[in-house]
């Protein structure tokens, strides 16, 4: 490749780094379910590819995210929370937009998604 049309690819990847959307921080969300009203506190960090951190609700507390990963602007993980029927997996995935995620939360074992939009906390 000549150095003319390297220089511009460069500069293109290089403006594609800087605009990747960075999960790092506290996001809020509320929602509705079949349950009721719940509001949730998302806390991530991110290293790599790989995304870690908390979900706070007050129905059920504070939990680790677990097999959290980012892929561009897309994020996913999970939580595995008790209830009264035991241990139970609810999985995240969601696309960020500058200071939104919009998930799609599922309940291992349910036949359901929720909706689910995040907004940054600034």
């Amino acid at each position: 490749m000549k150095i003319k049309t390297l220089i511009p690819v460069m500069f293109a990847l290089f403006a594609l780094l800087a605009f990747a959307a960075d999960a790092t921080g506290t996001w809020k969300a509320s929602f509705e379910t079949p349950n009721g009203k719940i509001e949730s506190t998302f806390v991530f960090k991110v290293d790599g590819s790989k995304l870690t951190g908390t979900v706070t609700t007050a129905n059920f507390g504070e939990v680790q995210i677990a097999d959290g990963k980012v892929d561009g602007d897309n994020v996913a993980f999970s939580t595995v929370r008790n209830g009264p029927q035991g241990e139970f997996r609810i999985n995240y995935k969601g696309k960020m937009a500058e200071d939104e995620i919009k998930f799609d939360v599922t309940v291992a074992g349910m036949d359901q998604t929720f909706p689910i939009t995040a907004k940054r906390v600034k």
